[in-house]
């Protein structure tokens, strides 16, 4: 087809990158739907620092917390790859996303009942966001992975994951302005209904892209199937260029945890200096500091989402096709230098609050948007079920060695901010070696995926490399 027969809504979105004919719709659906997850995300993360930052001790308890995640994730990672091995992909969606929305329900209790300044109920939420933020996300990239060829991808989730850079922007502003007129407990009550217009979303996807021919390299039962019985982490530990990912994954929040550590330090301890300046009662002293972490980080996270916004809409296309993927990789470990340098030698409220603004605006957003891509050029399997346990047991297993860090740095060691951000510009060097490794390796399989296959090495059925791959 030609750009003429592009309808008005793939001419508009080609703006930002190049959309062909008969892809506007199924992107757009896709990006309404991570944006409404991303909102959903971001309505109740500030609830979740202040329910643990306001607690006794909440700020050391944070990191220590991210141990318990990843002894979640190893029961919840190899559950829902059993579920993935025996339901359909409609069915699979759904089950998750409905338990998280039930459980959202009991968190609005919860919270009504019990309010700020509780270590067990600021614990279990953090824990069971800890969960949720990273299973529900990785599953929507999953499902995209598993509709578009790397080719298609790679223009096309420039404009999907602007959705979740937007979520977030709305979410974090929304979740400001209900803390003002309604409270905290609200939140979760508002990031449920969310969930449940994103489910929505999801059936018209998968029904809109097989009717569109999204995936006509596969028939629509073979869409639908569950994907296979291996085990999730057997899937990671076999293959080098999924292992690789998966250590970066690891370094990547090992370092940007540890930055969120001294960041909420540095904020409770600012906050509770204002406490005293202002003499605020002692019963009404926790309340008080939970609403002031709660509006600050609201705050933070939309600086930090509307630059993600700017740095997805006008950046991220033009290094994807100027500068390719082995070059975006480098991006956010070059920036992650350049921030702890910062901390090391000026460690102020505004220096860190900066330099983490700009380390997670880039994070959010083309470094989120290369993540997804390197999943491209692997199995339905694969997609599914390796990458459901990167992008959650991964991710946590780098916050307990920050936890660990944390610990040992306070209690052992002595480290001052100095101390934890030089040992962070240690591991980004460990994850620049690994970014290049990475990069080389997706580019030679991308070239293997699309390389012309000669008559000689076969017809590609079920038993070749190709049939396995989603199109």
């Amino acid at each position: 087809m030609t750009s003429t027969d592009r309808s008005a809504l793939e001419r508009l979105l080609g703006i930002f990158t190049e959309v062909r004919a008969g892809e506007g719709r199924v992107a757009l659906l896709l990006t309404l739907d991570i944006f409404l997850i991303l909102t959903a995300y971001y309505t109740i993360k500030p609830l979740r620092e202040a329910l643990i930052l306001a607690a006794p001790r909440g700020e050391e308890w944070k990191s220590y917390a991210s141990a318990g995640q990843a002894l979640l994730l190893l029961g919840a990672v190899p559950l829902y790859a059993w579920l993935a091995g025996r339901a359909s992909r409609r069915r699979l969606i759904d089950t998750v996303t409905l338990f998280f929305v039930a459980n959202l329900g009991l968190f609005f209790l919860a919270v009504k009942t019990v309010g700020a300044g509780s270590l067990p109920l600021g614990l279990g939420f953090f824990l069971w966001v800890g969960v949720f933020n990273l299973m529900v996300p990785a599953q929507f990239w999953s499902l995209a992975n598993d509709l578009y060829s790397p080719e298609q991808g790679k223009r096309l989730f420039v404009i999907v994951a602007f959705g979740a850079s937007m979520g977030a922007v709305l979410g974090s502003k929304l979740a400001g302005t209900m803390i003002g007129a309604f409270g905290l407990e609200q939140l979760p009550l508002a990031a449920a209904g969310l969930l449940l217009l994103s489910l929505w979303l999801s059936h018209a996807v998968q029904d809109r892209s097989v009717a569109a021919g999204t995936v006509a390299a596969r028939t629509t039962p073979e869409v639908d199937a569950p994907v296979g019985r291996t085990g999730a982490f057997t899937l990671v530990l076999r293959d080098r260029y999924l292992l690789w990912i998966a250590l970066l994954m690891f370094f990547l929040n090992w370092v940007n945890s540890t930055g969120e550590f001294l960041l909420g330090d540095i904020v409770k301890t600012s906050i509770a200096h204002q406490a005293d300046a202002a003499a605020i009662a002692a019963d009404a002293r926790d309340a008080w500091v939970g609403a002031r972490i709660g509006e600050f980080y609201a705050d933070f996270f939309f600086v930090v989402n509307v630059l993600g916004v700017v740095i997805q809409l006008f950046l991220v296309s033009r290094i994807f096709r100027y500068l390719g993927i082995r070059v975006a990789l480098l991006v956010l470990p070059i920036i992650a230098l350049g921030a702890y340098s910062t901390m090391a030698f000026v460690p102020l409220l505004a220096a860190v609050r900066w330099a983490k603004t700009l380390e997670n605006a880039t994070d959010y957003s083309l470094q989120n948007t290369v993540r997804q891509t390197l999943f491209l050029p692997t199995t339905r399997e694969e997609k599914y079920k390796a990458k459901q346990a990167i992008d959650t047991f991964f991710v946590r297993a780098g916050d307990v060695l920050s936890a660990v860090l944390v610990g040992v740095g306070i209690h052992t060691l002595g480290l001052t901010t100095r101390g934890f951000a030089m040992v962070n510009l240690a591991l980004v060097l460990v994850w620049l070696l690994l970014a290049v490794a990475i990069g080389r390796e997706h580019a030679r399989r991308v070239h293997a995926l699309t390389a012309p296959v000669s008559p000689a090495a076969g017809s590609g059925g079920a038993g070749s490399p190709g049939a396995e791959l989603g199109a």
